[in-house]
């Protein structure tokens, strides 16, 4: 495997990190614009918001293969191409909107699993350093994103939008594009190496915490505005918790990282305990409605601190755990396939409980048992140096 790699690298990846949220994260922000304008309702446009995250599930799997057969720089610059055409179709028409949006979960779940392996592949040396780099600019582009969104389409239209962000992944192609000329081509027997992760338990518990991650992730962002307007707090107070829950990640994306492959063992577990208790309290706090803005304040900050702080952990450890880029694509590959299973449809059951049984106490409990199921999970998965 070649050693060298592009002076294009980082800058590359920090403009894909950039680009990687925004052409979904940003639309839900002027749904009822979007649905306006298309002359449907807002609730038959709500699939949007979990058509990537089945594709992150059904398509996870695929990268490693196609990394074999391409290389990994090459099919990072397919897929930046299709994410340029997926996300600019979506201007035409309703059915292109819902087709190029597939196409943007497709090509977002290959670069979730390519990631670590490309990292590992260019700089085996600076994983912690380069993963830092990469979520601060995921971050901050999907709050950047959020924030504009509504100012853009009143002065153009939802389409401008969409075509401003389509530039700015165009933007990002040409600035990764010379990497492909580095290509890092993949060894490994895919067959035998997928078939011993699925029999190893070490793995398996990495895909229950990697999914189990996601599932509070994906569920506070989507229903902890809406549990707190419902306890008695107004939307503009709902808002701003909202807002907390999401700039919280900013600063554990600029450490976590690092502190993950610097610290020893044992006070990497410590740091992990510290983070899963937040958790396990803060799920722990939904049992119990209140109006108070503060007790809510403080469940977001919880909640916040724990899925801040453990995806760009899991995105490290990927890498941490294996000896080649081809074991980390596998690896990662199968853990964000069954991984994002849970969030692309549990938050909607979660949603469902709650005209079942007229409370949030049986969705809150299951969710706070959650919790402690994937504290669990990871800390059996740091009871191994690697996984193979």
């Amino acid at each position: 495997m070649k050693k060298d790699y592009s002076i294009f690298f980082v800058p590359g990846l920090i403009l894909v990190g950039a680009v990687m949220r925004i052409p979904f994260t940003t639309i839900p922000t002027v749904l009822s614009y979007v649905a306006d304008s298309l002359g449907v309702s807002v609730n038959s446009l709500g699939v949007l918001i979990s058509i990537p995250l089945i594709m992150f599930s059904f398509c996870s799997s695929l990268a490693p293969r196609l990394a074999d057969k391409f290389g990994l720089e090459k099919l990072f610059t397919m897929v930046l191409v299709a994410m340029f055409i997926g996300s600019s179709m979506r201007v035409l028409n309703l059915p292109s909107l819902y087709i190029g949006t597939m196409i943007i979960g497709i090509s977002i779940a290959m670069m979730n699993v390519l990631f670590p392996s490309i990292i590992l592949a260019n700089q085996p040396f600076r994983i912690g350093l380069l993963t830092t780099i990469y979520t601060t600019a995921m971050g901050l582009s999907s709050s950047v994103a959020a924030s504009v969104a509504v100012p853009i389409v009143k002065a153009t239209s939802w389409k401008g939008l969409i075509l401003i962000l389509s530039f700015l992944i165009l933007v990002a192609l040409a600035v990764w594009f010379p990497n492909t000329f580095h290509n890092h081509m993949t060894e490994q027997d895919e067959e035998k190496c997928s078939i011993s992760l699925w029999k190893n338990k070490a793995a398996i518990a990495l895909l229950v915490f990697g999914g189990l991650q996601s599932l509070l992730f994906y569920t506070g962002m989507t229903w902890l505005p809406t549990m707190a307007s419902q306890a008695g707090l107004s939307s503009e107070a709902a808002g701003i918790l909202a807002s907390i829950y999401s700039l919280i990640s900013l600063p554990f994306s600029l450490t976590i990282p690092t502190l993950t492959t610097s610290l020893s063992s044992k006070n990497r577990k410590i740091m992990l305990a510290i983070v899963s208790i937040c958790g396990i309290a803060g799920t722990g706090m939904l049992l119990f409605q209140t109006s108070s803005f503060t007790y809510w304040l403080i469940v977001n900050i919880l909640i916040g601190i724990a899925v801040s702080a453990l995806f760009p952990y899991l995105l490290v450890i990927f890498s941490m755990k294996s000896y080649t880029p081809s074991q980390t694509a596998q690896l990662s590959g199968m853990v964000q396939s069954g991984g994002y299973f849970l969030p692309a449809f549990v938050p909607t059951l979660f949603g469902f409980s709650f005209n079942l049984f007229g409370s949030w106490t049986v969705a809150a409990l299951c969710l706070f048992i959650c919790t402690i199921v994937m504290t669990a999970a990871l800390f059996y998965t740091e009871r191994f140096e690697k996984i193979q």
